[in-house]
């Protein structure tokens, strides 16, 4: 569901003499779909080892665990699991490091240097500028349950009282408050268009991101759900406030029924390409439309298709964490013994791959949601709720997707929805060509004017 996904890095092998002279925090510039990233390692010796994590600033991702850390004859090599990323480089006189950038079958060039370096990036066109006609202040607020602080930002109509409000739910992966990727900022842009529209709007940073107390790393879904029921309880605390709904994108739009189906004070939804179906199904149609979009043959893909599908049904079938790493490292194994392609077409070696995707499938996250069945919960849903997907959106396609939330709403006796295909939109819901998640930093649109429209025309109308 989103972009690039999170939790990477740390550790071993053996300490070299070389290793004071590769301690320190090293930063790059990633040139990404005509997007720069800052790309940040940070390198330190722990008794006979080195150990590094990453930073991913742009996408508000700092300690990213690195799980491979070694430095032998001034090279340098770094190897994560989540998201599966590989570096390696050499250490040249002039103390940079000039290497290569590995991470879902690509390369891409990445000199690393002490120094700061500097973007030329420029703002989005619709990113807001300050002095803000409206209210914005910074704010904390408390998951009790979980027992961590949260960091956000509220927005409200500078004038007035009762306004309606609305909590911003990010997609998968560790994101700021302003869902920072690839060079745009789509939650600083919607929380702009609907607080200029009357609507308040709370976005905070996920748990263990930027400001943001807690760990990402071991978090499920419903951890987030309880996340987001501590900001909306701090809504209900601001004596301006008045009815309190939820906007999830991709993954916020599981999360946001999820807390609507079981809270009273959820009294709407809103759901941007949230999903239907259940996380292995949505997986295997979205790796199956990115890489037909990417170019994929169609012996490719139907090789990909089996081997994900073999994997995801251990993962679902599964009872104990422990059965399905030893069941789903031999099936890797075998896969990659009978087709070494799983893993060459990677740039990966056969060990290295086979221990990155099982890293990957028995995280936390992962089996959580390649279990979970949105459709369940939808059905006990009974606010309104109103659900729109870009035509485009090959991450979550919106045919297959909007049929099983109406279906599942209508089950559930649920009368009051509205479900959209937004004509020409892709996930990010920008205007596309083709909606491969290779457009995104190339489109200068954030979000697209019609679909924000939508949603604060539907807000204000269900809160009259």
């Amino acid at each position: 569901m989103k972009k690039i996904d999170t939790t990477v890095i740390l550790f071993l092998f053996s300490f070299s003499l070389f290793a004071q002279n590769i301690e320190g925090k090293w930063q790059g510039l990633l040139k990404v779909q005509g997007t720069e990233l800052t790309i940040v390692f940070n390198i330190s010796q722990q008794n006979d080892s080195l150990v590094a994590t990453m930073d991913s600033p742009d996408q508000g991702a700092f300690g990213l665990d690195v799980q491979e850390v070694s430095f032998e004859n001034d090279q340098l090599i770094l190897g994560m699991n989540m998201p599966p990323i590989q570096y390696e480089g050499i250490l040249k006189s002039d103390g940079e490091i000039n290497g290569v950038f590995k991470q879902g079958g690509g390369e891409l060039p990445l000199v690393l240097s002490k120094n700061e370096v500097k973007k030329s990036n420029k703002k989005k066109p619709q990113e807001p500028i300050k002095p803000f006609p409206y209210l914005s202040k910074d704010i904390f607020f408390k998951n009790k349950t979980a027992g961590i602080k949260l960091a956000g930002t509220l927005t409200m109509p500078s004038e007035g009282s009762n306004f309606p409000a609305v909590v911003l739910i990010s997609g998968s992966g560790p994101q700021d408050r302003d869902e920072a990727l690839l060079g745009h900022k789509p939650f600083l842009v919607l929380s702009d268009h609907l607080t200029r529209q009357g609507i308040a709007v709370l976005r905070f940073d996920d748990r263990g991101t930027a400001q943001s107390e807690g760990n990402f790393n071991t978090a499920t879904s419903a951890d987030f759900k309880t996340d987001v029921a501590a900001a909306v309880d701090f809504l209900k605390t601001q004596k301006e406030i008045g009815n309190i709904g939820l906007i999830g994108h991709s993954e916020g739009g599981i999360i946001a029924p999820m807390l609507a189906a079981e809270s009273k004070d959820v009294k709407f939804i809103v759901l941007m390409a949230g999903t239907g179906i259940r996380g292995d199904e949505l997986l295997l149609r979205q790796s199956e439309l990115i890489g037909r979009a990417s170019g994929m043959k169609e012996e490719e893909l139907e090789t990909a298709r089996a081997f994900n599908q073999g994997a995801y049904d251990i993962v679902v079938k599964s009872i104990s964490q422990e059965k399905v790493k030893a069941e789903l490292k031999e099936y890797l194994e075998a896969s990659v013994a009978k087709n070494p392609e799983l893993a060459t077409a990677n740039g990966l070696k056969e060990e290295v791959f086979v221990n990155q995707v099982l890293g990957q499938l028995t995280s936390p996250w992962m089996m959580y949601f390649l279990k979970h069945d949105p459709a369940k919960v939808l059905g006990k849903v009974d606010c309104p709720v109103l659900a729109i997907i870009g035509e485009k959106d090959l991450q979550v396609p919106a045919e297959v997707n909007l049929d099983a939330i109406e279906a599942a709403l209508k089950e559930g006796g649920n009368k009051q929805f509205t479900v959209k295909e937004l004509p020409g939109l892709n996930h990010l819901f920008q205007e596309a060509e083709t909606g491969s998640p290779s457009e995104y930093a190339q489109i200068e649109q954030t979000i697209a004017p019609q679909a924000m429209e939508i949603m604060s025309e539907w807000i204000l109308e269900r809160v009259k």
